[in-house]
């Protein structure tokens, strides 16, 4: 079965720069639900894998005495880094790594974080073992997924314009044997060694201003999106922009909130 190129760094990289200035905005409520539920002490030493920008590693910047931020896209922690700089923050450590082969020692890790990451790991078992191996024990994990797209107006209304302006698109199905179900989700965590295991919906809301300010933040940033723009030519994609954007002028009224659902699982690293 051929690689899931989402899985790989390349979409990511090509898109850090409007990831970090469109897409985080959207991401930033769940990073800081993450952070409320797993409630590091100020002594405490994080991990945030699958980091992109920094979206959680920044937020938690000022709470904890450490933050290690991962990314496997050498453009995302370039940001990151940039931001750091700008920040002028001391507690940031940033490499380059992935997520299923974690360069860090074992037990060194108070929480440990990954927002919207392990769904792309080709080997999730992997993935949800490296966060237990370098958690000490009672550490804390906080990992996150997407619901299915139903339970999102938003992505439900995304779905739906990419259907009307790219011919040939095919929506992201539901997957009941995928981390979208809290029961897989939590089944996961256990086989991994994780305890004391809960799994919780929780959903950002939106508003835009315009049809233009809600195609900006859907298409900016995404790197499922650059993916399907570069299948095309530049007026072939111009003319399927124009049908998608149509298609949310008839379809939504600025001003109306839209909401994203994720479920957040917390889980423990046993003593």
């Amino acid at each position: 079965m051929p690689q899931n190129p989402l899985a790989t760094p390349g979409p990511w990289d090509d898109i850090a720069d409007d990831y970090d200035e469109v897409t985080v905005r959207t991401l930033r409520p769940f990073a800081a639900r993450a952070l409320e539920l797993a409630d590091p002490a100020p002594t405490a030493r994080v991990i945030d894998i699958a980091t992109g920008p920094g979206t959680l590693a920044l937020l938690a910047v000022p709470k904890v005495r450490e933050v290690v931020a991962v990314d496997f896209a050498e453009s995302m922690i370039r940001r990151l880094r940039h931001t750091v700089m700008r920040t002028g923050a001391t507690n940031v450590l940033t490499g380059i790594g992935d997520g299923q082969d974690l360069h860090y020692p074992s037990n060194r890790f108070d929480a440990a974080f990954s927002m919207f990451g392990v769904i792309f790991f080709p080997d999730k078992v992997k993935g949800f073992a490296e966060i237990l191996r370098v958690l000490r024990p009672g550490g804390v994990a906080v990992v996150s997924s997407w619901a299915p797209t139903a339970q999102s107006p938003l992505m439900t209304l995304l779905s739906e314009t990419y259907q009307a302006g790219i011919p040939g698109y095919v929506p992201r199905k539901p997957d009941p044997n995928g981390l979208e179900n809290p029961e897989i989700l939590e089944k996961e965590l256990a086989a991994a060694g994780f305890t004391d295991i809960s799994v919780e919906p929780f959903s950002g809301s939106y508003t835009f201003d315009s049809v233009e300010q809600l195609w900006d933040a859907a298409s900016r940033g995404s790197a499922p999106m650059s993916l399907l723009r570069a299948r095309v030519d530049e007026a072939t994609w111009k003319a399927q922009e124009q049908a998608m954007i149509e298609y949310l002028t008839a379809n939504y009224t600025p001003g109306t909130a839209l909401s994203s659902t994720a479920l957040l699982a917390k889980a423990h690293k046993p003593l």
